[in-house]
C-alpha cells in the first residue's frame, strides 16, 4: 500500500496518489466515479469499561462523515479473549459491546478479518464449546470463511487469516491464496488485507510481522501485475512500506495505546509510541493506483 507523506502538521496523513509501474502520472481529473473509498479501522479492542464504547462510537462517526463505499476492519476487534484465564462471561460482554459498536454502520458492508486476540482459547472441553477458537470469530463478525476473497468495481480484494504456526498463512491457504491470484484476469488491481503486516519498518521495532513473509514476497512478484496494496495492522503503529512495487501500509489503531493514557515513551495522550489512534480512508481508482490517508483521532 502507499504512504506519500507522513505525519503533517494537518489533520491527516496521507500518501498522495500512487502508481503501478508504468503509469506516467496521476490524474488531476479523477472524479468521485473513478475510485472506491475504503474506511480501513483496525484493533478497536473495544470492551465495556471506561466508557470505550461510547468512546469508540464518536470516534467512528467521524470514520462514518467521509461516506466511504465499505469498510475493512483488520481484526482484534475485542479488546482479549485469547489470555489464559479469560471467562466465557467475559468473551461474550466484549462481543457485545463490539455488536453496540456496529450499530453504527449496519447499513454498509464490513469485511473483517481475524485478529491475534480475538479467538477464546482457554476452554475446558474445546469439542462441546460452541465458543472456542476462530469458528466463534467467523460466525460473530459475519465472514464467509476464516480467509476469503471478493471482488468491488473492478478491484479484487483478499482477506487472510494469519493466525497459523505463529504468524503465517499455514500450507493450506498458501496455496489457496495462489490460486486466487492465478484466477484473476491478468492486470487485476488487487489489495490483500492481514491482521499481521507482511512487511513493515515496524517489525523492527515491536516485531509481529509475518514469519512467511519471504514466501509472500515471492508469490507477489509472480503476480506483480495484480498485486497493488498489502494493508496491516496489529502493531498500533503506522508505517509505509514499498517493495517489489507493492506499497504495504500498517494503519495504525483504532485504540491507540489500547484505550490508555499512552506509554512513558509515547508522544503524545493515547499514542503508542509516535503513532496516534486513528483510522485510514484509502481510494482505489480503476487504474489502480490509491491514495492511502491516515486521520489520527486525538
Amino acid at each position: 500500500m502507499k504512504r506519500r507523506s507522513f505525519l503533517a502538521k494537518s489533520s491527516l496523513l496521507t500518501t498522495g496518489v500512487v502508481l503501478p509501474a508504468g503509469l506516467a502520472s496521476a490524474s488531476e481529473t479523477k472524479t468521485k466515479g473513478d475510485y472506491l473509498t475504503v474506511a480501513h479501522i483496525t484493533d478497536v479492542h473495544i470492551r465495556p469499561e471506561d466508557n470505550i464504547p461510547t468512546r469508540a462510537m464518536e470516534w467512528l462517526e467521524r470514520v462514518k462523515a467521509h461516506q466511504p463505499d465499505f469498510y475493512l476492519n483488520g481484526g482484534d476487534s475485542i479488546h482479549d479473549a485469547s489470555y489464559d484465564g479469560v471467562s466465557r462471561d467475559r468473551v461474550l460482554e466484549q462481543w457485545q459491546a463490539w455488536d453496540l459498536f456496529c450499530e453504527r454502520i449496519k447499513e454498509q458492508e464490513v469485511y473483517s478479518c481475524i485478529g491475534n486476540h480475538d479467538p477464546w482459547w482457554d476452554v475446558a472441553n474445546k469439542e462441546e464449546e460452541p465458543m472456542y477458537g476462530k469458528p466463534y470469530v467467523v460466525k460473530r463478525l459475519g465472514m464467509p470463511a476464516e480467509y476469503y476473497s471478493f471482488d468491488k468495481g473492478n478491484w479484487h480484494f483478499v482477506v487472510l487469516d494469519g493466525n497459523h504456526e505463529g504468524i503465517s498463512l499455514g500450507e493450506e491457504q498458501m496455496k489457496w491464496l495462489e490460486e486466487d491470484l492465478e484466477n484473476l484476469p491478468t492486470g487485476t488491481p488487487t489489495l490483500i488485507m492481514s491482521h499481521f503486516p507482511i512487511t513493515s519498518i515496524t517489525n523492527a521495532l515491536v516485531g509481529g510481522q509475518h514469519q512467511d513473509h519471504k514466501e509472500l514476497k515471492k508469490l507477489f512478484y509472480k503476480y506483480k501485475d495484480k498485486v497493488r496494496v498489502c494493508l496491516s495492522g496489529h502493531q498500533h503503529l503506522l508505517d509505509r512500506t514499498w517493495y517489489n512495487d507493492v506499497h504495504y501500509f500498517c494503519n495504525g489503531s483504532l485504540s491507540g495505546f489500547w484505550w490508555g493514557e499512552g506509554d512513558e515513551e509515547s508522544a503524545g495522550k493515547q499514542y503508542y509510541l509516535e503513532t496516534p489512534p486513528g483510522y485510514a480512508i484509502l481510494k482505489l481508482y480503476t487504474d489502480g493506483s490509491v491514495e492511502n490517508s491516515y486521520f489520527p483521532l486525538v
